[in-house]
């Protein structure tokens, strides 16, 4: 007997937000899954803000999120899988006999100093409430991984790593940005927040002809500010850039214009800007900790002291080394082994596996 295919639904509600790395994770995705599902076991359906119905092309359906459903979730009954893409989400089927694929992308609420121990422990309280709900759990890296496991009772699930791909499309020509930097300059990308660690950056400029520029949306002002004021103190405040939120484009031509990309944070999941900087065979500069030493491996450099002389000698002797071994390909090798080709199909050898 023949089955019909099973419907998998995906919560992309975070797509409102585009300049950020859920958007990233969720558009890459879900354009790998419309190329690799398989019609004849699968139809795909996303669950996502009406203004972007359509994004994924029409061979799929969409559901239009609604802050009605943080209150009670919309008829799930002709669906077989319900993946709720990251952690946060407050949309999410508890009660409903669904089997549920949860994707973890990290636990930094455990390293932010602006949240109280009590409101950390609601936190981890909600994270082990969805845990004990999904069917299948997914990190986004081995760390993240190694992290759930130590502060939530994972009983005896498995959890799958599955990392994210590189979304760097080819057929998108770069373009100059509103703001051309008038030295060569070093390149960093992410929303402005203590987390990413973005002022000590500044220690590159010191005595140097570097200009820094920082992409991204600004998430926490006071933060801006204190980049901006450790700026004036080092004496650097004319070498450095915020460009706010750039397009795709403009993004394309600063990672292949930089002379060395930087992404020194302090609480990542994954880290994709990482492999985007690499796609282009760029010098990356790392910080030591979390998942980042994984994802760049070996071909990228790291961080281990942030004073002045310590950075720049680092600095230095990556640039030295990546330009006399001639590492560029080996750089760009690198980051293919990151594909949402390869993402899609492992997450749907799960969604089979629970259905």
């Amino acid at each position: 007997m023949i089955q019909s295919p099973k419907n998998i639904i995906l919560d992309f509600e975070r797509m409102k937000y585009p300049n950020t790395g859920l958007y990233h994770f969720c558009k890459g995705l879900g354009e790998a899954l419309v190329k690799e599902s398989d019609p004849n076991l699968e139809t795909l359906s996303f669950y996502l803000p009406k203004q972007l119905n359509g994004i994924f092309g029409s061979s799929v359906q969409y559901i239009d999120q609604s802050s009605l459903h943080k209150l009670v979730m919309p008829p799930l009954k002709q669906f077989s899988c319900w993946h709720a893409t990251n952690q946060t989400s407050v949309y999410f089927p508890k009660n409903q006999r669904i089997p549920i694929v949860l994707t973890v992308h990290d636990l930094n609420f455990l390293y932010d100093s602006n949240k109280s121990a009590k409101r950390k422990k609601v936190y981890q309280q909600n994270l082990q409430t969805k845990i004990d709900r999904a069917n299948a759990v997914v990190t986004i890296s081995s760390f993240t991984a190694k992290e759930l496991a130590q502060f939530v009772d994972m009983g005896d699930k498995k959890i799958t790593v599955i990392y994210n791909g590189c979304g760097i499309d080819d057929a998108v020509q770069a373009t100059p940005p509103k703001m051309i930097p008038s030295l060569p300059f070093l390149f960093t990308i992410g929303t402005i927040a203590p987390k990413k660690n973005f002022h000590e950056l500044l220690h590159l400029l010191i005595g140097t002809n570097y200009q820094l520029i920082i992409a991204g949306i600004t998430q926490d002002e006071k933060y801006k500010q204190f980049i901006i004021s450790e700026a004036n103190r080092l004496g650097v405040t004319a070498q450095l850039m915020f460009t706010g939120a750039i397009a795709e484009s403009e993004k394309y031509w600063y990672y292949q214009h930089c002379t060395a990309f930087l992404f020194p944070s302090l609480a990542e999941g994954f880290g994709l800007p990482v492999i985007e900087a690499m796609h282009f065979g760029k010098t990356v500069l790392l910080s030591s900790v979390g998942p980042l030493p994984e994802i760049g491996g070996s071909v990228a450099h790291y961080f281990t002291e942030y004073t002045a002389q310590a950075m720049q000698t680092t600095l230095n002797n990556a640039l030295e080394q990546d330009e006399l071994k001639n590492r560029r390909d080996t750089i760009q090798l690198h980051a293919k082994q990151f594909s949402w080709q390869k993402a899609a199909n492992a997450y749907l050898q799960l969604y089979r596996s629970i259905i």
